[in-house]
């Protein structure tokens, strides 16, 4: 049974008076527990489709479930809260808040889910173990390297316990050793059961995983 499923996806921009049709009529599913990677050309509506699974975006046509909830008919609070408390996201350019530390980027999730004091404490404390950062806690994003800001990103999608990590280009500016790292780290999680959906340019990183989804003018081939 698919885990997350798009029927019959279409998605349009309006560019400068014309409507661009980045997602024409899309199918796609994915089981739970599975690992995929996203490909094609530049422009093809990868991110878009990343966007729209994880209800950053809203669509033209069409649904989007994720486990038993269609994430189409949900209303914009509901949609951003459901996001916050089953999906995680890394992005390329990590999306860190500047002004926050370590600790306060990974703790940022849990204060949209009201979690008491003490227990935020413990599990912010656990991610950074987990991923060997605690030295850094108190420093800022800027006061770090790419995969050390990757990893922070990575942390902060993790602390919610997600079923579901959607990964845009996750390592496309880090160096090769950093990049392997990270789909390490991603073939681990999925090893424990995370359902991971990932868009990449990388044909070493599309490897990772158990299937490849090539999209082409929009959709899936």
């Amino acid at each position: 049974m698919s885990f997350v499923a798009a029927h019959g996806v279409t998605k349009s921009y309006t560019v400068a008076g014309r409507v661009l049709t980045v997602l024409r009529d899309l199918d796609l599913s994915v089981a739970q527990g599975e690992m995929v990677a996203v490909v094609g050309a530049s422009g093809v509506g990868k991110s878009t489709l990343l966007h729209v699974l994880g209800g950053l975006d809203t669509i033209d046509s069409g649904q989007v479930r994720v486990g038993e909830h269609d994430i189409t008919s949900m209303s914009d609070e509901a949609r951003v809260e459901f996001r916050n408390r089953h999906i995680g996201f890394v992005f390329q350019a990590y999306h860190l808040i500047d002004e926050l530390t370590v600790y306060e980027n990974i703790e940022t999730p849990l204060l949209y889910q009201d979690v008491k004091s003490s227990e935020r404490k413990a599990m912010v404390a656990d991610m950074l173990d987990r991923f060997q950062i605690v030295g850094k806690k108190d420093l800022f994003p800027s006061q770090l390297s790419g995969g050390q800001q990757q990893l922070v990103g990575i942390a902060r999608a993790l602390i919610v316990n997600p079923k579901l990590i959607l990964a845009d280009e996750p390592t496309g500016n880090l160096n090769s050793k950093q990049g392997e790292e990270i789909m390490e780290l991603f073939s681990k999680l999925n090893k424990e059961g995370v359902t991971i959906v990932q868009v990449t340019h990388s044909e070493k990183n599309a490897t990772y995983g158990s299937r490849v989804i090539n999209l082409l003018d929009g959709s899936v081939q």
